[in-house]
C-alpha cells in the first residue's frame, strides 16, 4: 500500500473540488484492507471519485482508495470475476473481447465496479445486480468472504452493503454469449447527446423519485442554467451540476439546497442526493 498525509482531495474527485485529508491510503492488494481497518479509524472508502463531493475544509479522515485493485478474470461458463477498482469501460471492453453480453446498457457510467455494486448503480433500464452472481466483501468482523446475490438485499440505488458498511472487494458476473456492440454504440450516442460531458461533474446528482425523473422536476422549476458562484445546473441535463472552473464546495452546496427547496415547494417531492457528500 502507499500512504500519503495531508493530500489534496480535489485531485481524487471528478468535480475537482475538495480540501486536504489527514491520510490517503492507496491499496495495492485486497488483503491490505485488513490491516488498514485495524490500524485506522474514521475511514472513507474511495474508488475513482466519480460521485463523491468533498468539502473544502480539512477532513480528519483516512481515505482508502481501491482504484489499483482492477483485475478482471475470465472463469468458466460465462463467469467473470471483477475487482472493485475496475471500471465499467474496462469490463465492457473485456466483454467484447470474449463475446459476452448482459450489461451493455451500463456503458459510459464512470464509476468503479465496487461503487456501482455498493449502490446498485444502473442506467437505461439496467442495474449492475442484473448479472451479478456473488460479491466478495470485507465485513464488520474483519473477515473477507463471498456472499451469493440471493443473500443480499437489493433495491433501487440501495443495497444491504451500505447498511452493513461492508467493503466490496470483487463481484462475480454471469454472462451469456453474444456481445451487443450496437447497444453500446446506441448508449454512447445517447450519453453524448443528453449529458454535459465537457465540464467536471459528478453525473446524476439526485435519485429519481418513484414514477418520475429528477431532471424533469428541476427543469419544471425553471432552474436550468442557474449559476451560483462557479457552479451551474446544466442546461443540457438539469440533474447534472457543473464546475465552471473554480467552483467551491459552498457553490455546489448552494445549488443542491436550492434544487431541493424548489422541488419540494412546487411538487411536494423531497429529492435525495445520489452523489456522496463528504465533510
Amino acid at each position: 500500500m502507499k500512504v500519503f498525509l495531508d493530500q489534496e482531495m480535489k485531485n481524487y474527485s471528478n468535480m475537482r473540488v475538495g480540501g486536504k485529508a489527514k491520510k490517503l491510503i492507496i491499496l495495492e492488494n485486497k488483503e491490505e484492507i485488513i490491516d488498514v481497518y485495524k490500524e485506522n479509524n474514521n475511514i472513507f472508502l474511495l474508488g475513482n471519485g466519480t460521485n463523491v463531493l468533498f468539502t473544502d475544509d480539512y477532513m480528519d479522515r483516512t481515505f482508502v482508495c481501491t482504484k489499483r485493485l482492477n483485475k478482471i478474470e475470465n472463469l468458466v461458463n460465462g463467469l467473470v470475476k471483477v475487482d472493485t477498482g475496475a471500471n465499467i469501460k474496462e469490463l465492457i471492453d473485456f466483454m467484447e473481447k470474449y463475446d459476452y453480453t448482459g450489461i451493455e446498457s451500463l456503458f459510459g457510467i464512470p464509476g468503479t465496479i465496487g461503487g456501482l455494486v455498493y449502490m446498485n448503480g444502473g442506467a437505461f433500464g439496467s442495474e449492475i445486480f442484473d448479472r451479478i452472481k456473488s460479491v466478495e466483501i470485507f465485513d464488520e468482523n474483519y473477515q473477507i468472504r463471498e456472499i451469493k446475490k440471493e443473500d443480499i438485499r437489493v433495491s433501487y440505488r440501495k443495497t444491504e452493503v451500505q447498511d452493513k458498511k461492508w467493503v466490496i472487494l470483487s463481484a462475480t458476473f454471469e454472462f451469456e454469449k453474444g456481445f451487443n456492440g450496437a447497444r453500446v454504440k446506441e448508449i454512447k450516442e445517447l450519453r453524448e447527446s443528453k449529458h454535459p460531458l465537457d465540464k467536471p461533474s459528478l453525473g446524476s446528482t439526485f435519485k429519481n423519485p418513484t414514477g418520475d425523473f429528477a431532471a424533469r422536476l428541476i427543469s419544471e422549476c425553471g432552474l436550468k442554467g442557474t449559476v451560483i458562484g462557479n457552479a451551474q445546473i446544466a442546461e443540457k441535463h438539469p440533474n447534472f451540476v457543473l464546475n465552471l472552473g473554480n467552483a467551491k464546495f459552498s457553490d455546489i452546496e448552494g445549488i443542491l439546497n436550492l434544487v431541493k427547496k424548489s422541488v419540494d415547494e412546487k411538487f411536494n417531492v423531497k429529492l435525495e442526493e445520489e452523489i456522496i457528500i463528504v465533510k
